[in-house]
């Protein structure tokens, strides 16, 4: 892109303004015939001052400003011939000084001080004319036109009520012994979740075997395995979701001896040696009365 001078910057402003006299905007003109970046520079100042004029509405003069603009420039009678007094005759010593003096950078500096001020001045005087406008628009904005008045906003808020803590589900235990002996294994069930968790309390399990939970109902063809118990004091599992409530809480809970890693056929090899059943430790929750309205 070309670099172009403040002057040639200014020149483009001013042209878009509209304040240029008449050789200046043919300059201006030729600038934008020749050169396509001279001429893509005015539009860009034409964008910018556009938008800000658009939002000013146009002010026509009464009549009688109209008249006094007129009678002030002298356009109300027929105008005079323009008399200018005679200028004294040149002599060469006072053409000589005349001509050493170079006048062309105080002509330019003047120009494009001339150009800028104007710009400054329109901007100005729209950026102070929109202010009010803001202003009004904000504390009174009945005394604005309709057009451009400002819509009324309304607000929704959004207020989200704490939810309601999650009822307690009921807990059971069954403590796995053999009958008259210390307890081995403690069996925890969460009624909601249908899991279980198996406390390891008394028992080790022998050299190169594994105990193994089983699940004993008269609804049940055959004891269902549950799950080798690990050698960590917690096992915790959720196999029991595909057993109803009633006999989850009515089954007998068993424990036999088998091969390492359990039952290979699903099925118990030796006779249970610690049982136990379900008891409920823990009610539900009961739900919270509704409040009389």
């Amino acid at each position: 892109m070309m670099d172009y001078s403040e002057d040639d910057i200014a020149l483009a402003a001013e042209y878009a303004l509209g304040t240029l006299d008449a050789d200046e905007r043919a300059q201006a003109e030729t600038m934008m015939s020749v050169d396509k970046e001279f001429a893509a520079t005015v539009e860009a100042w034409q964008h910018k001052l556009g938008v800000l004029n658009q939002m000013v509405g146009s002010v026509e003069p009464r009549p009688e400003v109209w008249n006094k603009i007129k009678t002030t420039v002298g356009l109300s009678e027929a105008q005079a011939a323009l008399m200018l007094p005679e200028a004294p005759p040149v002599t060469s010593e006072a053409v000589e000084p005349l001509a050493l003096a170079d006048t062309s950078n105080v002509i330019r500096l003047s120009a494009q001080a001339r150009r800028w001020r104007n710009v400054a001045t329109f901007t100005t005087a729209i950026a102070a004319a929109l202010t009010a406008m803001i202003a009004v628009g904000v504390y009174q904005p009945d005394l604005l036109p309709e057009a451009i008045r400002p819509k009324p906003r309304t607000q929704v808020a959004e207020v989200k009520t704490p939810s309601a803590p999650t009822p307690r589900s009921a807990q059971y235990v069954a403590v796995l012994q053999k009958e008259g002996g210390a307890p081995a294994f403690i069996l925890t069930v969460d009624a909601a979740t249908r899991s279980f968790t198996v406390r390891k309390v008394g028992a080790s399990a022998e050299p190169g075997k594994s105990f193994e939970l089983w699940l004993i109902s008269d609804k049940l063809q055959r004891p269902r395995s549950l799950g080798v118990i690990g050698n960590s004091d917690f096992t915790a599992r959720a196999v029991l979701a595909s057993y109803d409530n009633d006999v989850i809480n009515n089954a007998t809970y068993a424990v036999t001896v088998e091969q390492a890693g359990g039952s290979p056929d699903g099925m118990p090899h030796s006779a249970p040696i610690f049982t136990g059943k379900l008891i409920e430790t823990v009610p539900p929750a009961a739900p919270a009365p509704s409040s009389a309205r």
